[in-house]
């Protein structure tokens, strides 16, 4: 049928257009509001020297040091995600504490878009508005606190939940060619590198659907030639895997940074578990907004409630994408519910769901299964017609998500301390852990303070976050340390007695609030360096206090995940809702 100028008619393509630039328009604007937010919201807590840390190895890398020589990460090196991240708001913004803001909004808002698209799929109309909507109000708003901590603050597991859903994305909404596999490969080795989760959360996945499909379908009398693609697709998952611990090997044989390989070990008895289910089950509460566990009558604990809707639809879709599983042709799905379903049972098996703070190790959960309830659930939604109810529910959200964003913003870790030392040109110094990079990123480089600790009585450089060359007294230099007793949650650096066996008496001892600033008129790296050169004990034992350290697991005596935290953190459970200001919540222990 020809259709004459004038005549009635379907739309063409100049009719679509319009059309596709507001849908456009609407999407970018959304993408902006969030960032805005998230940005308020992520300034709501604390710059720490997780996240500082992080931004030195940025700043050394966009000046040069691409391979990181001579730096010691974490078990998680944020190689290939986070810090080319963080060098690129760094070549914007500079070397500042707001760089952790700006990359924790930037992360999050991805993360948000890429599990909206991820819900939307190939829908249109109504049904992917539903789709988007449901996706997004779940996550719309994170529990200011502890939540705020696991998802919009310093790197985290949270991060690397989007190359993997990037991939997702691209097996979605791509033909089934080859090129698609090898993308799929490359990106998620490429992600492997910085975070060993993206074996468990994207590698195994691919893996085992991949087989599951093409098991399936040789079963129903198919050859097993026209499963190409699904194997294909596995191939490359493994051949990433392979190719991400070759990366790493590689980097370090050219002289790049050192990690120390993820220690995880599975729990025994039925206590132990128990204890594991406890704390899994509040924390994916956390991770919805809705842990209303402990939490004081008032305003916030109405949005906190309000907020296990979300979480329900979280293990609606979920459940529902696990039942129809084998029976389901939508690969997404498949690798969505995969994905969650291996997180989750490591976390629970494991030793790592000893205490809330640790629900970061199963972050992508959140994404992942407001995808899956987006995906899963508009239509049942929309034939019930309870997209108004479910409307309302959204807007109770938007206005939690608006009370949290008026919170005032906070400084960053030990800022009267840099601004006490950068007052008396006192620009090199020494003390713990979580009192050293975060004063160095505070003050832009201008005051400089190296972690150290105490191993068998001896002071010695710290083990991690760090870059050697920074002991040595050739090249740099200290002429003070900084004594704290830290803060809850924050381990602070109060061995003096070790201190002045290593150096000596100081010259000049000030008391600045809680600190106490002791000062030499000498370089102590040449000290230092020669008590760590006579040291003949190996690697320091893992102290307390950084990232990458997992203190011993408690001997549970009962499985309430209360008392496990109880055991774990002195009985202080108050941190969960009312965290100090003065930081990011109690992250004494590994992120990992």
């Amino acid at each position: 049928m020809r259709w004459h100028r004038g005549a009635a008619g379907p739309a063409g393509p100049g009719a679509l257009r319009p059309r596709l630039r507001a849908v456009t328009a609407v999407w970018a604007l959304g993408v902006i509001a969030a960032f805005a937010a998230y940005l308020r919201l992520a300034r709501t807590r604390a710059v720490n020297s997780d996240g500082a840390g992080n931004a030195l190895q940025a700043w050394d890398m966009l000046h040069g040091n691409v391979l990181l020589r001579g730096w010691s990460l974490s078990d998680v090196s944020f190689y290939t995600t986070e810090l080319p991240q963080y060098m690129l708001v760094e070549a914007w913004r500079g070397l500042n504490a707001d760089v952790v803001h700006v990359a924790a909004a930037m992360t999050y808002t991805l993360v948000m878009l890429l599990a909206a698209l991820l819900a939307k799929g190939r829908s249109s109309g109504r049904e992917a508005l539903v789709r988007v909507l449901i996706t997004a109000g779940i996550m719309l708003a994170p529990q200011l606190g502890s939540g705020v901590n696991i998802l919009i603050s310093s790197p985290d597991h949270i991060g690397t939940s989007v190359p993997v859903m990037v991939v997702w994305l691209i097996v979605d909404r791509a033909r089934p060619r080859w090129y698609v596999p090898v993308l799929a490969g490359a990106l998620l080795g490429w992600a492997q590198v910085a975070d060993m989760l993206v074996l468990y959360i994207g590698v195994l996945p691919l893996v085992l659907v991949s087989a599951i499909r093409a098991g399936r379908a040789v079963a129903a009398g198919r050859p097993l030639a026209s499963q190409r693609y699904d194997m294909a697709l596995g191939a490359a998952a493994l051949a990433a895997a392979a190719a991400a611990v070759l990366a790493l090997r590689i980097i370090h044989a050219f002289g790049g940074f050192s990690a120390p390989a993820p220690a995880t070990q599975f729990v025994h008895g039925g206590t132990a578990l128990a204890g594991n289910l406890g704390v899994t089950a509040e924390g994916l509460l956390l991770l919805g907004g809705a842990d209303f566990l402990g939490l004081r009558p008032g305003a916030g604990a109405v949005f906190t409630v309000l907020h296990v809707a979300g979480v329900v639809l979280a293990a609606w879709g979920t459940g529902l994408a696990a039942r129809r599983f084998l029976r389901d042709g939508d690969r997404v799905v498949q690798l969505l519910v995969t994905g969650v379903a291996v997180n989750l049972a490591l976390y629970v098996l494991s030793d790592m769901a000893y205490t809330l703070t640790q629900t970061r190790e199963i972050a992508a959960v959140l994404p992942f299964s407001a995808a899956l309830a987006g995906r899963l659930l508009a239509g049942r939604f929309k034939a019930a017609r309870l997209a108004p109810l479910l409307l309302v529910v959204l807007l109770g959200y938007l206005a939690g998500l608006a009370r949290e964003i008026t919170q005032p913003p906070a400084a960053a870790q030990d800022q009267q301390l840099t601004s006490w030392l950068a007052a008396r040109h006192l620009t090199a110094g020494l003390s713990g852990y979580w009192e050293s990079n975060v004063v160095t990123l505070t003050s832009g480089g201008r005051v400089r303070i190296r972690a150290v600790a105490v191993y068998g009585g001896r002071l010695a450089p710290g083990i991690r976050e760090l870059k050697q060359q920074w002991y040595d007294p050739a090249r740099d230099t200290a002429d003070f340390v900084v004594l704290f007793p830290g803060v809850a949650g924050y381990p602070g650096f109060t061995q003096e007695r070790a201190v002045l066996a290593a150096f000596g008496n100081p010259a000049r001892t000030y008391h600045v609030g809680s600190y106490t600033v002791l000062v030499w008129n000498r370089n102590l790296l040449v000290k230092l360096a020669g008590a760590s050169a006579g040291d003949t004990r190996g690697p320091p034992a893992r102290v307390l206090g950084t990232r990458d350290e997992r203190p011993e697991r408690p001997a549970l005596i009962c499985g309430r995940a209360r008392d496990a935290r109880r055991a774990v953190t002195g009985g202080l459970t108050s941190f969960r809702h009312d965290l100090p200001r003065t930081g990011e919540g109690p992250w004494m222990f590994p992120r990992s």
